[in-house]
């Protein structure tokens, strides 16, 4: 395994594509039915959802295929859901489409994909540290003490000083810079609302979100102290491809740092504008999402760097995969 390859199924046909990056999709992404047509056509992909299944025994599988709703949109289910369909996708149709990227980046969840393809992390690791992040999270907070809501039209920095200024003793703070003018902010409900009303009030639009709990904020340190115990059991080794992180929007392929890295994540924002702007510094030419949805192709369309963005989605990417036949 090189620097330049990722981690694909032997026998694949690779063939270099040095100014792409896969990117993977984070929780919000997830939909009943997800993955179905994919294993009933791709051995490949039947045998990531069996392995992830046996793992977390749990049929993950049904979930995803079939629901209900309710179930799979939990953060414990959805987490692995969401990790399993892309992973799947990568291995049933990844080696098809001759993917060789050049650097590898997910959004939240997703960097546990990205260490996935890397080689960086075992699949079937992932899966359960994944599960156990969504309960870690889900319980850091009570319900309905904490909320998540977005900001659209206002600065990243103007965003920050709204909830400096709203947070009177409590917790609300930036969670994900997505880029193209949205950031998502998090934190106790209150102090949420009052930067909500303040943004408002300097021209923004607000969209609050039907969360479980204010992920990437300082109320989720109880989930990372737990965490932390769990990655320290876990093998990880160096990533064969780059990958860009949430933290510092900075390539990383030392697998010493991929443990803090992950642990910090929970209470750090996602600062997936920086990461994309890095990519484009770097000469990224072409980024492919892979993964449920399409999420984070839109977002790279409307920041405008000249970085051209598709997806690879079940049904497009079978689709397509039926016409060339």
């Amino acid at each position: 395994m090189t620097s330049s390859s990722v981690a694909v199924p032997p026998g694949s046909d690779e063939r270099s594509s040095a100014a792409t990056a896969l990117l993977f999709p984070g929780q919000g992404s997830q939909r009943v039915g997800m993955g179905r047509r994919l294993a009933s056509e791709h051995a490949a992909a039947r045998a990531t959802f069996e392995e992830a299944d046996e793992a977390l025994d749990l049929p993950l599988s049904r979930l995803c295929f079939d629901g209900p709703e309710a179930d799979l949109t939990r953060t414990e289910h959805c987490q692995p859901a969401i990790l399993t369909v892309s992973v799947a996708l990568w291995r049933a149709l990844g080696t098809e489409r001759r993917l060789d990227p050049r650097w590898l980046a997910g959004h939240s969840l997703g960097e546990y994909t990205a260490l996935v393809v890397a080689g960086a992390l075992r699949f079937r690791d992932a899966v359960r540290l994944v599960r156990l992040r969504g309960r870690l999270m889900q319980a850091a907070v009570p319900e309905g003490v904490g909320t998540m809501a977005a900001v659209v039209g206002l600065a990243d920095d103007e965003v920050t000083k709204l909830c400096v200024a709203a947070a009177d003793g409590e917790v609300v703070a930036p969670a994900n810079f997505n880029g193209a003018g949205q950031v998502v902010v998090a934190g106790h409900r209150a102090a949420v609302a009052r930067a909500m009303a303040s943004a408002k009030a300097a021209g923004g639009r607000v969209i609050p979100l039907s969360v479980s709990a204010p992920f990437h904020c300082e109320l989720m340190a109880p989930a990372a102290a737990e965490l932390a115990t769990a990655l320290a059991a876990t093998e990880i080794e160096r990533p064969a491809v780059p990958i860009v992180t949430n933290v510092e929007a900075a390539v990383n392929t030392d697998a010493a740092r991929i443990r803090d890295l992950l642990i910090r994540q929970l209470t750090a924002p996602v600062r997936w504008a920086a990461s994309m702007q890095l990519l484009q510094t770097l000469g990224c030419r072409r980024a492919i999402e892979v993964g449920p949805g399409q999420v984070l192709s839109k977002i790279l369309q409307r920041m405008r760097l000249g970085i051209a963005s598709e997806t690879l989605e079940e049904s497009s990417a079978l689709d397509a995969a039926g016409a060339r036949a």
